[in-house]
Parts: structure tokens; sequence; C-alpha cells
């Protein structure tokens, strides 16, 4: 891949390519253990053989097609117990670069915890594995992985930018742009706008305020969400009882 020079102070000042990898996540951890990543170090790959979605999912994607990449930052300022902020500004970013391709009227949402979804389809997904030093996170390695030219998928609930849009995009072009509104939000976090974040999310979130259906301890349930608490826990009122669900916890049914 050519250089990139995105617009940024530090995040992607250090680029690392790879033609094919297993995951850029274990490439990025790699770096870290090497002392080798500068702080917004970004590890992309053309084919990633064996990326990871949330709880030990696959994430698979077409080579060459995709963007498929994990951004290194120090983020020393949020204490363990804040990760899901880092979550939010991450989220926040991808769908900002989103909705700047796509239109600020496009039906973008994000599905908690972090999916990119363009109406009930999923766009892409964002993985962040956090190493964390006594009362603080002293690396944060944030995997995003995004539909992009791939037009056959397995699963019938996935999409991309191509298929959206009928067009063909240039990946470098897009990774720079991604970078760029990526450390927008990162450095919004870290001026301490988590209140602005937070809200922005919310805006955002799949199914926010809305009743639909759900599946909790295999049972189907009616429930809307209302929140995402400090932990990142999801808030579902649910029978006139307002629930917190953890990843895995509660199942979407789409109908």
């Amino acid at each position: 891949m050519e250089a990139l020079f995105p617009q940024t102070l530090f995040t992607g000042q250090q680029i690392v390519w790879l033609p094919e990898c297993a995951s850029t996540n274990s490439e990025a951890q790699a770096l870290i253990v090497k002392n080798s990543a500068t702080d917004g170090c970004t590890v992309i790959t053309d084919k990633q053989t064996a990326g990871r979605g949330q709880r030990g999912n696959r994430w698979e994607a077409s080579p060459g097609e995709n963007l498929t990449l994990s951004v290194i930052w120090q983020p020393t300022f949020l204490a363990p117990t804040d990760q899901f902020q880092l979550s939010q500004a991450v989220a926040l970013g991808v769908l900002d670069w989103a909705r700047s391709l796509l239109g600020p009227d496009a039906a973008l949402r994000l599905k908690w915890p972090n999916d990119i979804y363009y109406g009930a389809q999923k766009l892409g997904g964002i993985l962040i594995e956090n190493t964390i030093s006594g009362a603080k996170i002293q690396y944060s390695i944030v995997g995003i992985g995004i539909n992009v030219n791939q037009r056959e998928f397995g699963m019938p609930t996935a999409t991309s930018l191509a298929w959206l849009t009928g067009r063909a995009y240039t990946l470098k072009t897009l990774i720079t742009r991604l970078l760029e509104f990526l450390e927008r939000r990162y450095l919004m976090l870290r001026a301490g706008r988590v209140a602005a974040l937070r809200f922005d999310y919310l805006q955002a979130l799949y199914r926010y305020q809305e009743i639909h259906d759900y599946e909790v301890d295999g049972q189907p349930v009616q429930g809307q969400i209302v929140g995402v608490d400090e932990t990142g826990r999801l808030m579902v009122e649910i029978e006139r009882e307002l629930r917190s669900f953890a990843l895995q916890e509660i199942k979407y049914i789409h109908k």
C-alpha cells in the first residue's frame, strides 16, 4: 500500500502494512510487546485470515475488498472502569466517517456495544482490547472491520458501502479519512467531553427508545432500550422493570 498521510496529530502517523496476517489486533499486540509502536500506530492488512469479533466470534472479509485495521492508543487518562467511554468515542468516529460517505441522513446506527448498522444490516464492527496497568489503561488496541467493496456475503444481515451505493471505493482514501475521524472523537474523550460523547452515542443507538423483540435466558421478551450504564451494560425496560445486560446476555430478534 502507498504511504498514507492523514491530517492527524498522531493517529496513523506510524503505519504498519501487512499483505496478510491472522489478526491485526494480534499484530498490534506483538508490536506493543516489542516496544515498537508509537501512540496512534496503525496496523493495516489486505487479508486477515483469523479476524476476531466480540466474544470470540469470527470476522470474515474478502481479501483486498474491505477495511481491516487496528489502531494502538495509550489512553492513560482513562481508568479501567471508564473503558466504555473509549468504545463510545471509537464507534462515533466510525459513524462520523460513514455519514461523510453516505450522507448525514443515512439510516446509520450504532448497535450496542459498537457495531455499525445501516438499517438492520451490519456494515462494520469494532473490537477493543485494553491492557490495564494499576489504575489506568496503558494500551488500547482498536480493531475495526468495515465492509467496503465486497458484494457477496454468507450472512443476509451484512451489507457494504459498494452494495449501498453501487460504486467502488479506493481503500487508501477511506483509511486516511477514517483515521482523521477517529482521532477527532478520541481527542474529545481526552479533553473530558464525556457527556457530549454519551449524548451523541445515545442519539445514534440502534433501537433506542423503541419497543422491539429480544431473547433473554432463552425466552422471548419485548423491551425498550433506554440507555447504557457507566460500565457499558445495555439498559432495557422489560415489563416495566429496568434491567441491565452485559454482552451476550440479551439477543436481538429480527423479524
